[in-house]
């Protein structure tokens, strides 16, 4: 039958039938292709699951709010089927448990991160971060350990540290204090730079000087309150001139004792002291270095010995103790 209806259509008619096959086919495509730019490229897709509400809310006032759900998370087929029979047999209250699976594998993020994407050519680069060397790259650490660990909110909290360094959360005996403040990329060994402490420790001048410039001192996280400043430069002295000028976490352990035993620690650089001066001498009478060097001046000056300062342990001798 359909070959006589063939036969008797007219070269007209055939055409036209052509022409509406490929207007159909070609609608269909374009439809087709539109359904899956939305599916794939249009994050309100995502939100056909009353169960992203709460990532869509925190994912649009995040830094990754111009960054499209795909680009980040990558489902397989069968991982898709396997969520959409989930959606509709079981109707799940919340997000289902991917069984400890990383959810954004590090390969995604150093797309932007590392490499350079031109559709993101502003994205912050961990190339030069010793945070990133000591935990991405040594110990192979994923970014979402980090920078995941709460539903799309990618900064780290000030105080996240302690959740895998739990015996460092005692500082200084405060709990307030911020783990990144002390510990941030300025320095490669991600130890506290001198004025990362003096930015508390400091005279007045000396903290103005540093938190003027809170991206140079890497105190970005939590700028210290009045009544902490006031709190920590009541417990130094710490003239720009003294004679120690070397990092302060060379003596000061602010996760263990932060006040140093001084005449051990001090030891451990002036070994041979015994030989200079009149040190031998004092020492081997059980003085202390701390009796005669004050913290962070530590210089006994001559001016200092001509006043009170020796006389503590040198009674002033005067002629009347000669005649007796």
């Amino acid at each position: 039958m359909f070959e006589s209806l063939k036969q008797g259509l007219s070269v007209k008619a055939k055409m036209a039938i052509a022409l509406v096959i490929v207007i159909f086919m070609a609608g269909g495509s374009l439809v087709g292709l539109k359904l899956w730019d939305y599916k794939e490229n249009n994050p309100k897709f995502c939100m056909g699951c009353h169960l992203m509400q709460e990532a869509f809310d925190k994912w649009s006032v995040s830094e990754h709010k111009s960054v499209n759900c795909h680009e980040c998370h990558h489902l397989s087929i069968m991982e898709q089927n396997q969520l959409l029979v989930t959606l509709v047999l079981h109707n799940p209250k919340e997000v289902p448990a991917r069984h400890g699976k990383v959810i954004v594998p590090w390969k995604f993020c150093t797309k932007c991160h590392w490499d350079t994407d031109e559709k993101y050519p502003n994205a912050v680069k961990v190339t030069n971060s010793p945070f990133h060397a000591k935990h991405f790259f040594s110990a192979q650490i994923e970014c979402s350990k980090c920078h995941g660990y709460k539903l799309h909110e990618f900064t780290p909290e000030p105080r996240f540290c302690v959740s895998c360094h739990p015996k460092n959360e005692q500082v200084h005996g405060m709990e307030t204090l911020t783990c990144l403040n002390c510990h941030n990329d300025k320095a490669s060994n991600l130890l506290p730079a001198r004025d990362t402490c003096l930015a508390c420790h400091g005279d007045a001048g000396r903290r103005a000087g540093i938190l003027a410039d809170l991206e140079k001192s890497g105190i970005k996280f939590k700028k210290p309150s009045d009544e902490e400043i006031a709190k920590a430069s009541k417990l130094t002295v710490f003239p720009p001139d003294g004679a120690m000028q070397f990092e302060c976490y060379k003596c000061h352990k602010p996760h263990g004792k932060i006040m140093p035993v001084v005449g051990e620690v001090c030891m451990t650089c002036h070994a041979n002291i015994k030989k200079t001066g009149m040190h031998a001498t004092h020492l081997e009478q059980g003085l202390k270095c701390l009796q005669c060097h004050k913290p962070h001046l530590w210089k006994v000056t001559a001016q200092m010995a001509k006043s009170a300062f020796c006389t503590q342990c040198h009674e002033a001798k005067n002629p009347a103790n000669f005649l007796k």
